[in-house]
């Protein structure tokens, strides 16, 4: 008779092992509907039951009394008997499968808890796993012999975990595991390998959120798995036959930190495979609550159908013998919950598989999977259900099976916009809107696990985005003209998808905002957010440590709060009662969001200075909570609120805030028409960057600290001789208007939620869960550029190649580089629409306005500005340069400064040196901004606007070229001063009109040399120190490879690197020399030697090699050409510098003093440097000017070669005359033994001569042949 009753869509695939015969036999509901409708006005009650209950026509007489639930389930008992009998055959017929009892019962499939090697903790029951210990592992208590069999995984990370069967003869060690022996068989998707004593390659790259299916094939012999109901094939095959209970067991091993949750059959199955059973039975009454639920659907689905079908409703009112709706309703739906119930209560087990499947598809079949939804019947059956205790229990597990849901729903492209994990969300926002469910759900001991499941949104890997963007296009690319529509249908379907889950976990937390739990003492709303918030921070802060320790949270929690904090604090809450006790402030439009209210702002200290556990770990400006407040302890700060008017730390004339006629980027009204475009556009791609020999440090993305290039050449370039130590210059820190710090308010409970703290917990978010993301998304942006030009190269080739062969490897080698090409489009378009949204760009640039004002109102004081957390500062940087480089832009570069950012170069400028800084890591991180600006003109021009910058970053720059930070501090010198050198003009460059040279720094940087004569001296020193250095050791790389005679990666890397830095600090030494030549022609003639030497040693190292084109060869770097990295980079620099010096020596004064012939003729190796400036004369240097201006250059070097020709030889001629008379005595200087001993050390009297001993004491102050400590130096002559 069911038989006959109509197919409700919707319910779980895992319901299809027990309802496929029932279900092959049904009708539609709809032409069932139609048919009793014909006769529907004489008989209408009867019709309707037998509609409702799946019954054959006119099976029900003529009723003769009112209808009550007792003869509902009456109905109920005698035509649905049949399905407790299916069902129980279905249960026993488990051949094949042994279960042995672990003490949760004989036929309960679980844990084998005597077999776990290592350390497993039960995270969540019955089977959420994860390890502590390093290898972890555990079979369950259930072994099969005969028959198919399947488990699932839902992965809840996506590390090194080995999933499959084993016997018992597999032994679990602390290093073996699943698949480690014999008669172990595993498959682990991190490295993509099967493993069955050795590991073979196999499937595919897993994800947090996918479901593994393990399958065993014992008719076949075989075992398979899959990812997603997907099959990755047959992974093992012939393995060997067992017999009764001495079968394979579930089993898998975990890496530490791992989490997954096993599943045996205690729930339906996310993707059921066709012919294999699950391990657990599912049970016994499933069938029949199934036909019950069913029965509800049908009688709600008619109650839809009388609210749209008013006509007939009035015709049938006409009748005297038609019971309205609302009748019938209430009878005939209590009793189909009584007996509901009762079948559950009858196997107590039931609850947790009828909650994960027939009632979750009921529910979403009520309410409807894709908006439009229908609220009202939802509602209506939620009543009905709520009538019943027992219902507690159920709506527990549908809690339970929607936060589940969230983790592994995927996108689907069909679906968009409600895919995902929509349907899920906007079902549990729905019924979380009544106050029992809400607090049925905080009550739940796993509250916040169940949050964090609501949170979760499943990431794609790369086959995952293959099926989301089936089309891929690129501008340039050779692709099919319709796959640039396609592919930006795709997207846009996509991006509407992810606003649609955004938007709904903000109606999740918005109603977790709003509950107010009935406990003493009585609680303000918010609470139950902030504890959830603090919580999940204290168990996420080794989130961004490179090996994540045990409990994090899945990375998509992280982001999907931050997203939901973000939107609160930028676009407001959207709610208005929430507004009214949030802010502790004064009432202003609730409209406007707490980043973009502007005018006076506040910030509790309590945050920074608090001791608590949330907030002690975290590491401070200063260093250690722990020492600060043994160093530096808070008196009564932690009371106070700091107080300061928006854009106080700007300059009046160019300063923009929410209340000026201008306003900032994040809040303007023009329209910017090129990048509005360009913002709507969500597959635009960067353009191919090219790099010249002055940019070799890479720009930094996402993460300036992890991708500078200094950072990498801390393995490469180790060993470096120590300099002067840093001086520390005093911070001249500017007085602040409209600051002040006032006393808390004390009628605001520590408990209440505030708009500062929402902002803190942000910061701290981005840190651990963002800033990894943009960083990835920068690798993908990047390589995709790199991609993109080596397939236009080999396409190139492609078309002038003319050798078969030639054209056979390049054609394989371009299929590779297309599929890379295409993976990189894929993954960056999907970062575009999860990460650079609209709306986030605009959170992300208020946000950067009001921490970098923050932090420089604080360090004013700076009892508080120690305790500022490290992640402020890093999160500011890294969030700045993530605007700063996003695609599409979200502001024109010219007004990224200008509009809103004014004061982030106060703050770099301030504090890349400031030693109230105790990290080195982050003053570098500071310096490095620095250096990415400058390079940039736009950015260039908001340095030479800031009053701050003017004062302060000359002399810092100077004083800060240490062991640590001259590679930086180089970059940025070199880039102010680009253009000006020689042969530095081959483009028309000049120092003017170069892309980031600033003729405005340039004359500061000659101010603060000439004005600080000690600050330039030792500036020279480590200069001199460091170029020496750095070509010492490309000399050595190079002979390790000559004498190889091979050219290995790294070797040619450090090579190209160690050079191009050489290249740069000697085109900041000819920047010395045309700014400052006094400091080498003036005065003692140290700093000249030094400076001859210098060239010297350098033109003797370029110029003899053994072989020209190894050396040059040695230099490139993958993808450079000849044009770009040659010899000419460096002795251009080296001829800059001589014709800066004999310029300046053409005054009377500057001869009479220091003589740059005698000089250079003076050095004790005449044919090394004849032979050195020969080459400079004979060096192509067509290649390195535009037209031939060089040649008047060139003419006044070999003038200035042949005076030192001429004056070396008259001093042989000399020394021959004079060789017989002089004998080597006690006054020659045995360091250099050309000058006079004419100086002595005190105490030690040691002598040499004044330049020697000048020199030596630049770098050490002890004596070179005792090493006692110097204490004064006497010059000889003075003494007589």
């Amino acid at each position: 008779m069911a038989g006959d009753g109509p197919r409700i869509g919707g319910l779980s695939s895992g319901l299809a092992v027990i309802l496929k015969d029932e279900d092959g036999r049904e009708n539609s509901s709809k032409s069932r509907l139609v048919s009793y409708c014909d006769d529907f006005c004489h008989q209408s009650v009867e019709r309707t039951l037998e509609y409702v209950f799946g019954l054959p026509n006119k099976s029900i007489g003529l009723l003769t009394s009112p209808i009550d639930s007792k003869f509902v389930r009456s109905i109920v008992r005698s035509e649905f008997s049949k399905f407790n009998a299916s069902s129980g055959s279905l249960v026993r017929n488990r051949d094949g499968l042994c279960i042995f009892d672990n003490g949760c019962g004989p036929h309960v499939v679980g844990l084998e808890y005597i077999s776990i090697c290592g350390d497993i903790r039960i995270v969540k029951q019955p089977l959420l796993l994860e390890s502590l210990a390093m290898f972890s592992s555990v079979r369950a208590n259930a072994c099969v012999w005969k028959g198919k069999w399947m488990y699932e995984i839902v992965l809840e990370t996506s590390g090194i975990q080995q999933l499959g069967w084993v016997t018992l003869a597999c032994p679990f060690t602390e290093h073996k595991g699943v698949g480690d022996a014999d008669d172990s068989y595993a498959f682990d998707g991190r490295r993509i390998r099967k493993w069955n004593k050795k590991a073979e390659e196999y499937g595919q790259l897993w994800a947090v959120g996918d479901v593994i299916g393990c399958c065993i094939d014992l008719d076949y012999d075989e075992i398979s798995f899959y990812r997603n109901g997907v099959s990755l094939g047959v992974a093992f095959r012939e393995i060997r036959k067992m017999g009764p209970g001495f079968g394979y067991y579930p089993a898998i091993s975990l890496a530490q930190g791992e989490r997954c949750e096993l599943n045996f059959g205690s729930r339906p199955f996310k993707y059921p495979i066709e012919g294999y059973l699950p391990i657990q039975a599912p049970s016994s009454v499933t069938s029949f609550a199934t036909q019950l639920l069913r029965c509800l659907s049908r009688l709600l689905d008619m109650q839809r159908k009388e609210q749209t079908e008013h006509s007939s409703v009035e015709k049938l009112s006409r009748m005297k013998r038609f019971v309205s709706f609302e009748e019938l309703f209430d009878p005939v739906s209590h009793g189909i919950c009584e007996e509901f119930f009762s079948i559950l209560e009858s196997d107590t087990g039931s609850m947790e598989y009828i909650g994960w499947g027939p009632f979750l598809s009921f529910m979403m079949e009520v309410f409807g999977v894709q908006a439009p939804h229908d609220y009202s019947s939802l509602d209506r059956a939620v009543d009905v259900f709520l009538e019943f205790e027992q219902s507690h229990l159920l709506f527990e597990q549908l809690i339970n099976a929607l936060s589940n849901g969230c983790k592994t729903a995927s996108f689907v492209l069909t679906e968009c916009p409600y895919s995902g994990s929509y349907s899920y969300l906007a079902l549990a926002c729905q019924i979380l809107r009544r106050e029992k469910l809400m607090m049925l759900w905080w009550k739940s001991s796993d509250f916040e696990l169940l949050f964090e499941g609501f949170l979760s949104q499943k990431s794609p890997n790369k086959q995952d985005l293959e099926c989301m963007m089936p089309s891929v296009w690129w501008p340039g690319s050779s692709e099919d003209v319709s796959y640039e529509s396609g592919m930006i249908l795709t997207t846009t379907a996509l991006s509407k998808a992810i606003s649609k889950i955004e938007e709904k976990h903000r109606d999740l937390c918005r109603l977790v905002i709003q509950f107010i739990p009935p406990i003493t003492p009585p609680q303000l709303p918010g609470s139950v957010f902030r504890t959830f918030l603090q919580n999940l921070l204290l168990k996420n802060r080794g989130a961004d440590r490179s090996v994540l320790p045990p409990g994090v949270s899945s990375n998509s929690v992280l982001v999907s709060l931050y997203t939901v904090i973000l939107h609160f604090l930028s676009e407001g809450f959207g709610m208005r009662d929430i507004c009214g006790w949030l802010k502790s402030c004064e009432t202003v439009d609730p409209d406007v969001g707490f980043l973009h209210r502007g005018g006076q702002q506040s910030f509790p200290m309590y945050l920074f200075l608090k001791n608590d556990p949330h907030r002690t770990g975290i590491s401070r400006l200063g260093g250690s909570f722990s020492h600060l407040l043994k160093s530096n302890p808070a008196k009564n700060e932690e009371a106070e609120v700091i107080r300061w008017e928006e854009g106080c730390m700007d300059n009046e004339e160019t300063r923009v805030t929410h209340l000026t006629r201008q306003k900032p980027c994040c809040c303007s009204s023009s329209r910017y028409d090129d990048f509005t475009r360009i913002s709507k556009d969500p597959i635009i791609y960067t353009a191919k960057s090219s790099t010249g020999h002055c940019n070799h440090i890479s720009e930094r993305s996402a993460h300036v600290a992890t991708e500078y290039s200094a950072g990498t050449l801390n393995d490469e370039i180790a060993n470096k001789p120590s300099s002067s130590d840093q001086s520390e210059s005093e911070l001249g820190y500017r007085s602040i208007q409209h600051m002040m710090i006032v006393p808390r308010e004390s009628n605001v409970s520590s408990a209440t939620l505030t708009e500062e703290e929402l902002l803190d917990a942000l910061l701290l978010l981005y840190h651990i869960g963002l800033a990894p993301n943009f960083k990835q998304a920068s690798y993908y942006m990047s390589h995709q550029s790199q991609s993109i030009s080596v397939l236009e190269e080999t396409d190139r080739q492609i078309r002038e190649g003319t050798c078969i062969e030639q054209l056979k490897r390049l054609k394989e080698a371009r299929n590779l580089y297309r599929e890379e090409v295409i993976d990189c489009v894929r993954h960056c378009a999907w970062y575009r629409i999860s990460l650079f949204s609209r709306w986030k760009q605009r959170g992300m640039y208020a946000t950067c306005m009001w921490i970098v004002q923050l932090l420089l109102v604080l360090s004013k004081v700076d009892s508080v500005f120690v305790y500022i957390p490290e992640f402020y500062l890093e999160v500011l940087v890294d969030c700045f340069h993530v605007l700063r480089k996003s695609n599409p832009p979200f502001v024109p570069p010219a007004i990224f400064f200008k509009q809103g950012l004014a004061s982030f170069v106060t703050f770099v400028v301030t504090h890349f040196n400031d030693p109230r800084i105790s990290s080195t890591d982050l003053r570098d991180l500071l310096l490095q901004s620095i250096s990415v600006l400058v390079q940039y003109k736009e950015y260039l021009t908001a340095f030479e606007s800031n009053e701050t910058a003017i004062q302060r970053l000359p002399n810092a720059l100077l004083s800060a070229f240490d062991q640590r930070s001259w590679i930086p501090i180089t970059n940025i010198l070199l880039r102010l001063c680009r253009g000006s050198g020689f042969g530095s003009s081959k483009h028309g460059e000049s120092s003017s009109s170069s892309s980031s040279s600033s003729m405005v720094f340039q004359r500061l940087l000659r101010e603060a040399c000439i004005n600080d004569k000690d600050l330039f001296s030792a500036f020279l020193n480590r200069l001199f120190n460091t170029l020496s250095w750095t070509m010492t050791e490309f000399s050595v790389s190079i002979r390790e490879m000559q004498e190889k005679f091979q050219v290995l990666e790294f070797q040619q890397r450090k090579c190209s690197v160690i050079f191009d830095l050489s290249c740069n600090l000697t085109r900041v030494l000819e920047f010395c020399t045309r700014e400052i030549p006094q400091a080498f022609l003036l005065g003692t003639d140290t700093n000249l030697r030094r400076l001859t030497e210098l060239i010297v040693f350098i033109l003797n190292h370029v110029t003899s090699a053994v072989d020209a084109e190894f050396f040059d060869l040695s230099l490139r770097r993958h993808g450079h050409s000849l044009e770009k990295v040659n010899r000419g980079m460096i002795l251009a620099p080296l001829v800059g510098i001589i014709l800066n010096l004999l310029d300046a020596s053409s005054g009377a004064e500057c001869r009479e003093h220091n003589d740059v012939v005698g000089v250079f003729a003076s050095m004790d190796c005449p044919k090394t440097v004849h032979y050195g400036f020969q080459y400079l004369l004979d060096y192509n240097w067509a290649g390195s000017f535009r037209g031939d201006a060089y040649l008047g250059k060139l003419g006044q070097l070999e003038r200035f070669v042949s005076i030192i020709i001429s004056r070396t030889e008259s001093q042989v001629v000399e020394g021959m005359g004079y060789g017989e008379e002089i004998d080597e005595d006690d006054s020659t200087c045995c360091i250099c033994y050309a000058g006079e001993a004419d100086a002595r050390f005190v105490p030690c009297s040691h002598r040499s001569c004044h330049g020697c001993i000048t020199r030596h004491l630049l770098n050490c102050q002890r004596c070179f042949f005792c090493n006692a400590t110097v204490v004064e130096v006497v010059r000889i002559s003075n003494e007589l």
